[in-house]
């Protein structure tokens, strides 16, 4: 662990944690990405992916997303209109390795670097069995077929659906969805700027058309990641919507 990292240093690490390293820099606006459609009607081959909207990140959580229990009530609404729901959750062991109260000395948002690259290292959260692991019981999800846990490997994190930040150990979730005949995925729920849009990235990768649903989403915004993570959905053509696209004005 690097205790004498400079800010700049950290900004430059943070910023590649949350995807920038994925694309070269470049200028944006926040709306360039904007998916220029009046309605969309899910189908048999649209997927709506739920992102990790526990306990633990909503407010009043160890690691809580400001104003992150905002995404729930468009994340229900949404659900209602798609036949293929699926929901991811964090799922840590105790003492996960990419927990601050791993490493003698660290501070939660500090960086270290482990086997597979630069790591943030976050406030304990969402260990295994715990309520602040438990899904929000503001949702209402009876429709959600199939659930991934994710993280759940004591030596390497887990930000997006479909891969863990090793970028190599797969969750499966493309064998899943390519089987079901799925085109297009939908992206909603917590963090935007980390499980949102590595979800969003890696479902470009597979070969999925990705939509992410701003208004159903809320970011952490940690020096700058916000603005890397637009970046780079934005480059990998990542489309991004509101909410009302699919429900109607």
């Amino acid at each position: 662990m690097s205790q004498d990292t400079s800010s700049a240093s950290r900004r430059e690490v943070l910023t590649l944690a949350g995807g920038a390293a994925l694309v070269a820099a470049s200028s944006f606006t926040l709306g360039k990405a904007m998916a220029d459609t009046a309605t969309i009607t899910p189908d048999a081959q649209d997927v709506f992916l739920v992102i990790d909207v526990q306990n633990d990140f909503l407010p009043g959580g160890s690691l809580a997303v400001k104003n992150g229990d905002q995404v729930i009530a468009p994340i229900n609404a949404l659900a209602k209109k798609f036949p293929n729901v699926v929901q991811t959750q964090d799922w840590h062991t105790k003492a996960h390795v990419s927990f601050a109260s791993s490493h003698a000395g660290a501070k939660p948002f500090e960086m270290t670097k482990l086997s597979y690259g630069d790591q943030v290292l976050w406030p304990d959260h969402c260990v295994q069995g715990s309520k602040g692991a438990a899904f929000s019981d503001q949702l209402d999800l009876p429709m959600v077929q199939l659930v991934i846990r994710k993280g759940y490997h004591q030596n390497v994190d887990s930000y997006s659906a479909f891969l863990e930040a090793d970028k190599t150990t797969k969750t499966g979730l493309t064998g899943y969805l390519t089987e079901r005949g799925i085109k297009r995925c939908f992206v909603a729920g917590l963090a935007t700027d980390f499980c949102v849009a590595w979800t969003a990235l890696d479902a470009r990768k597979a070969g999925f058309e990705t939509y992410v649903i701003e208004d159903a989403s809320r970011g952490i915004d940690a020096l700058g990641s916000m603005a890397a993570a637009i970046r780079n959905m934005d480059a990998a053509g990542v489309k991004r919507i509101q909410s009302s696209a699919i429900l109607g004005a």
